[in-house]
């Protein structure tokens, strides 16, 4: 090491640059022989033999004789030359080949006496050469995305934007200009929220707040946007946010028309919900109703629909009946009208609807629908609800038309178009076969109806007394059920009363229920005997007929005695006989409970007597009245007194129509309920009841 010390020194007085920063190495003149490194210079560029001649000593450096012809510039001006950022290639052995860049600053030097040389400097700048190729890289990078989205907006329905990290828009959109008709100074900051729907924009400006705030990756949001041409369709916004390191400086984005797909899934939510409006109702009116609160507000504004009556061969030109039976209408609108009738004349639009079993499809100037252009409780609400449109759309079930749906847009809603009236009916068509077991169950029941009424008697005028009957029958059957109730004179004056149920909702009940009332009619007027002597024949009478049917049955006499009135009755397994004063008590009759008919063959049968105050009430039901389902019967007897005494003061109509309405909401089962208003007054001398 001494030796190489002393060689590199050669008394030249150069290792004054021994401990310099930067590499430095000096060369003669006549030969270019290097004569001096420093350990930074040999650091770099290897450790070169001093004395050597630098072609020999460089021979691996592949662009020596550039610098060797710096060397001989500087020699024969005698003038320094600096090269800045010069690229090195150095194979490194235990790195391999690299590129490392330099600023080189070459001038004369005495080597003593009469010998020159050249001094060499060299600093590395390859950090400062790389980050700025890199910046320079990123510059170009970004002028051709900038130039990119420029193009990309200028081309297309395709809305391409930036805004500042608030939100706010700061550069101009071509494609936004030309799909809406903004210009750039209606466009620019908060002024893009002018061609968003009204009624979006505030779920808009609320979710592109909270994206500002929270910095998402993307933000997604889909909102209506007004064109050029004044109409709106959907567009699918997103932005994604550009930042610096963790900062935001700016906001990218674009918009992309999806009515078509949005129209598509509007029209598969609308058919799949109609479907499961209508899936799970069995009445008619029901399902009705529940397809109109899917058309209204998503399709129309307003609606209206009407059942008409089963009617195969209607004749073409007679004036046409319909019910109204279901109505919606979007909130802040007037109201319709939910029920009602209206006969239509042969030339009306409704008429003609029927009769075409098409759609008849017309717009019009908000508020000024031509006159016939719908039903007349319909029109009169288009003028009141400034309409624009309105369709009348035939419900067609096997073959028939059953009702005609009437939908209609408003104010600044778009009118109804022909693809909204065609949604419209493909809705109907997947609730064909709904409607198609809606109505035959709504036949069913009436005629059923009409057979329980034709099998259930009215009740007989009696001096004094007030009597009332009623039958309500299942909502969820339509059968006829098992229900009966009965009321008769005897020869001796007395009136008998009867109610009672036999098991099953179909028509052998009912055939069994009429057989045993008409039995028990015969057994009564057979003999004067207590009414649970009757009861006990009635049973073993149906251990010959049925014998394995079961019943439950109510059977009370009612008469007058010196002191008043008097009630003898029986029960065989029936909810207990109601009575309420006129003072406005009420209690059960629970004097003479027995096993119902048809389990105990032949058994005695206990009776009771109860005495009637003038003026009170006595009720005979069924279990439907007060049954409900998880709920124990003592529960819903102490109901039904409870609510009956508050009506102890109405007329004995009032009485029973106040039950049925307030007692029935969710009940499943029939109902038959028949009540008996004594005179208030005191009997007379001869035992009878004042007239």
């Amino acid at each position: 090491m001494r030796a190489a010390r002393q060689e590199r020194a050669s008394g030249l007085g150069l290792e004054v640059f021994d401990p310099a920063p930067v590499g430095v190495s000096v060369s003669s003149v006549r030969d270019h022989r290097l004569v001096y490194a420093n350990a930074v210079y040999r650091s770099v560029f290897g450790d070169r033999s001093i004395r050597t001649l630098a072609r020999e000593a460089f021979s691996d450096h592949v662009e020596r004789d550039y610098y060797f012809g710096l060397l001989d510039q500087v020699l024969s001006t005698g003038e320094p030359v600096t090269v800045t950022e010069a690229s090195v290639a150095i194979d490194y052995a235990d790195t391999g080949p690299q590129e490392r860049f330099f600023t080189f600053s070459l001038s004369e030097i005495s080597l003593g006496g009469d010998e020159r040389g050249v001094l060499l400097v060299s600093v590395e700048v390859t950090e400062q050469v790389t980050a700025a190729r890199r910046i320079k890289a990123l510059a170009e990078e970004r002028g051709r995305l900038l130039q990119r989205y420029r193009k990309l907006g200028s081309v297309g329905a395709e809305m391409v934007w930036v805004t500042a990290p608030d939100g706010s828009v700061i550069e101009p959109s071509p494609g936004w200009e030309k799909v809406t008709g903004q210009s750039w100074e209606e466009f620019r900051e908060e002024g893009w929220l002018e061609a968003v729907h009204p009624d979006d924009r505030e779920p808009t400006v609320q979710s592109w707040s909270r994206a500002a705030r929270e910095v998402p990756p993307l933000w997604e949001h889909v909102h209506r946007i007004r064109r050029a041409d004044g109409t709106y369709r959907h567009f699918n916004v997103r932005a994604v946010p550009v930042l610096e390191g963790d900062t935001v400086v700016e906001w990218v984005g674009s918009c992309t028309d999806i009515e078509q797909e949005w129209q598509e899934d509007q029209r598969r939510e609308l058919l799949d919900r109609a479907a499961a409006a209508t899936a799970d109702i069995t009445r008619l009116e029901e399902m009705l109703t529940a397809l109109a609160h899917v058309i209204v507000p998503d399709l129309a504004d307003g609606c209206i629909i009407y059942l008409l009556p089963h009617s195969p061969d209607r004749p073409e030109h007679a004036p046409l009946l319909a019910h109204l039976v279901a109505s919606a209408v979007r909130p802040g609108l007037p109201a319709l009208p939910e029920h009602g009738e209206e006969t239509f004349a042969p030339d009306n639009v409704f008429a003609r609807t029927v009769r075409r079993r098409r759609p008849i499809h017309r717009t019009f100037p908000p508020g000024a629908p031509a006159p016939g252009v719908a039903p007349a409780e319909a029109e009169a609400w288009l003028v009141s609800a400034a309409a624009n449109s309105v369709v009348l759309v035939p419900v067609i079930v096997d073959g028939t038309v059953a009702a005609v749906v009437a939908a209609s847009a408003c104010g600044g809603r778009p009118p109804l178009s022909t693809s909204d009236v065609a949604l419209i009916g493909q809705m109907l068509d997947h609730a064909h076969d709904p409607f198609s077991n809606a109505i035959e169950y709504r036949r069913t029941q009436r005629t059923a109806l009409a057979m329980q009424h034709s099998l259930l008697p009215e009740p007989p005028t009696v001096p004094g007394l007030q009597i009332t009957a009623r039958y309500r029958p299942s909502p969820a059957a339509a059968e006829v059920g098992g229900d009966w109730y009965d009321c008769f004179r005897l020869r001796d004056g007395a009136t008998m009363l009867t109610i009672g149920d036999v098991a099953g909702h179909d028509l052998p009940a009912a055939v069994t229920m009429s057989q045993l009332r008409n039995m028990l009619r015969g057994l009564a007027v057979d003999r004067e005997e207590p009414v649970g002597d009757i009861l006990r024949r009635l049973d073993t009478a149906m251990e010959t007929l049925y014998d394995d049917e079961t019943a439950t049955c109510v059977l009370a006499r009612l008469e007058t005695t010196e002191g008043g009135w008097q009630l003898s009755y029986s029960v065989a397994g029936h909810p207990p006989p109601l009575l309420v004063t006129p003072d406005g008590r009420g209690r059960l009759l629970e004097g003479a409970a027995n096993p119902l008919l048809g389990v105990l063959r032949d058994r005695p049968r206990t009776n009771a007597v109860e005495p009637l105050p003038p003026g009170s009430t006595l009720l005979l039901y069924t279990d439907g009245l007060v049954e409900r389902p998880g709920e124990h019967l003592d529960v819903s007897l102490d109901r039904l007194c409870r609510h009956a005494t508050t009506l102890a003061g109405e007329p004995l109509e009032d009485f029973c129509e106040g039950l049925l309405t307030d007692l029935t909401a969710g009940g499943k089962d029939d109902i038959a309920m028949i009540a008996v208003r004594l005179p208030s007054g005191p009997l007379t001398a001869a035992g009878r009841p004042p007239v």
